[in-house]
């Protein structure tokens, strides 16, 4: 580490954090599906103790953008970090504590962490990279990114392999001693005031003035509706109840699909740039949205066949996961690039604000949907979700905007 250069010691210590956060994120997340879909509670249940999760998603993004031009990045990620600690740590109460208020408290916690670690780290790359070096900016935004999803997948396996293995407590208790020797290794090596802005930001510079950003924002809320309507709660339930799936499976499985999401991810450069140093535009995110939209549409027509269930569900999914990475690296690419270097984690709070509402609106509607009408009706809502970010990246900036 002492033969590297700062810029880089730094992105390695953020990623890092980034990284094994993510890792009991998607753990926990996998544990609360399965252990009260285990205890008999119905999928609009399950979603509703995701709900203030979401919610306070919304808010962090748009106050923890503030607050990290206010404070710094390493203030807020270091926040998030012991945040997300309480937040494992309250579950481990005794059974008869765990009811819904509680298990939403928790969940609110954890939410709040999540999205102040999440915008700490994509702010962070933008201070250690050059503005003329956008190809470079889109590879490091990528690595990040695909890596951190990834990770994901690990923790889902993980949280449904510790869960069959060392039981709901036990699993909480390890993923809470993981992450708080992580958060004391980056109180002690995470640079302070990582971009904190020069001119301290007032409260109402929370709301983005750029139409480019302005208009990414609402694609994002709509890309992220569309995927999290069918796989947040519908899908695993679908997976267990449907095909007979146990933890285990229901956990690698998904766990495998995310590893392989974030692979593609950090491919992404490679993929859509014609050349090394060339970052793609508006029209890359509206051509890739386009090939994306037809997708979910096609696997409900092929569910309602006579044909196989397995195949065509896990066919689509593995397709539909790599087309989405595509997508949502490009996104990440570009609200990054749009940013301004000064108080960076505005924008990007305020777009990653209106991811955590895609989320929202599509962990509720899977919930909902799914229960009222099956997985099918998912599908059809996600095809209409993709459709209409479609429709809103034709309005994003070329490349001579864009750079």
């Amino acid at each position: 580490m002492t033969t590297i250069s700062p810029a880089v010691r730094q992105y390695l210590i953020v990623t890092g954090n980034y990284w094994l956060f993510t890792l009991t994120d998607g753990a926990l997340r996998m544990l609360v599906v399965l252990h009260f879909h285990a205890l008999g509670y119905q999928p609009l249940e399950i979603a509703a103790l995701f709900l203030f999760y979401e919610i306070f998603g919304v808010v962090t993004n748009l106050v923890g953008g503030y607050l990290g031009a206010r404070i710094g990045l390493n203030r807020t990620m270091n926040i998030g970090l012991g945040l997300q600690v309480i937040a494992l740590l309250m579950l481990t109460v005794p059974a008869v504590w765990l009811t819904i208020p509680w298990v939403m408290a928790a969940q609110a916690l954890s939410g709040i962490a999540k999205d102040l670690n999440k915008m700490s780290a994509k702010s962070s790359i933008k201070t250690l990279v050059p503005d003329n070096q956008q190809g470079q900016l889109y590879r490091w935004v990528a690595m990040l990114t695909g890596s951190k999803n990834a990770l994901k997948g690990v923790g889902f396996f993980l949280g449904g392999a510790l869960l069959a293995w060392l039981g709901f407590r036990g699993t909480l208790l390890t993923l809470a001693g993981l992450l708080a020797v992580v958060w004391v290794s980056s109180l002690i090596l995470l640079e302070t005031d990582l971009g904190k802005a020069k001119a301290k930001p007032k409260f109402r510079d929370l709301l983005s003035k750029s139409r480019a950003i302005n208009v990414l924002s609402a694609a994002r809320l709509f890309l992220f509706g569309a995927r999290d309507v069918w796989f947040v709660v519908a899908l695993p339930v679908y997976l267990a109840a449907v095909f007979g799936w146990d933890f285990w499976q229901v956990g690698g499985f998904l766990a495998a699909w995310v590893i392989g999401y974030g692979i593609v991810q950090s491919l992404a450069p490679a993929i859509t740039g014609k050349r090394r140093d060339q970052a793609p535009d508006g029209r890359a995110a509206l051509v890739w949205a386009l090939l994306l939209a037809w997708l979910p549409a096609a696997i409900a027509l092929g569910l309602a066949t006579d044909l196989p269930p397995q195949p065509i569900l896990i066919g689509g999914l593995l397709l539909f996961g790599a087309l989405f990475a595509i997508n949502s690296s490009l996104h990440s690419y570009l609200i990054v690039s749009y940013a301004e270097q000064d108080g960076v984690s505005l924008d990007v709070g305020f777009y990653y604000m209106s991811n955590a509402m895609g989320r929202l609106l599509g962990t509720l509607l899977s919930g909902w949907v799914y229960q009222a009408h099956g997985l099918a009706a998912c599908l059809w809502v996600s095809t209409a979700f993709i459709t209409l970010a479609a429709l809103i990246s034709h309005g994003l900036p070329r490349h001579t905007e864009a750079n």
